[in-house]
């Protein structure tokens, strides 16, 4: 026994195509220029996870003065054999400037060219995916003009 922390790695849980719709901008706050981007659906699929995105859910997000985003997103998903998973996803997209000015356009940007990662939680009562209550995962996503694509990795 050695008594040292174990070194995590990364197995694929699944691909999320969150479609969405046009953000809803409420304006610059004390903490920057808050907006809210509705979720109108999308799809899971994965080797531990497939279903769908219901539409319903939100991004909600704060621009700050560097550019950068913040991100909060809630929604569920029902997978393929009819369970409820609720997702909590916080993540940061950031990089240089004149590249978020083209993601912010709706312009198609190589995913290399800026950070775009996330930690989501989910929970469920669904018996056959409680593992997913005791689960540590990571993100990592691209910007799309009708959706964000995120493959989500869980921490082992």
């Amino acid at each position: 026994m050695t008594l040292e922390p174990v070194v995590p790695r990364l197995e694929r849980l699944c691909r999320a195509t969150v479609e969405i719709a046009e953000p809803l901008v409420i304006g610059d706050t004390p903490l920057g220029l808050r907006r809210i981007i509705p979720i109108t659906g999308g799809r899971v699929d994965g080797p531990r996870l497939q279903g769908v995105v219901l539409p319903g859910g939100a991004d909600w997000q704060i621009v700050r003065g560097d550019g950068g985003t913040m991100l909060e997103a809630r929604y569920t998903v029902r997978t393929a054999d009819g369970a409820l998973i609720y997702v909590r996803n916080i993540g940061l997209r950031c990089g240089p400037p004149e590249v978020l000015a083209r993601l912010g356009r709706g312009e198609a940007v190589d995913p290399v060219a800026y950070y775009f990662r996330t930690t989501p939680r989910f929970e469920t009562a669904a018996p056959g995916y409680r593992w997913l209550n005791d689960l540590v995962a990571v993100g990592s996503a691209v910007r799309r003009p009708e959706a964000v694509i995120l493959d989500f990795y869980a921490v082992t």
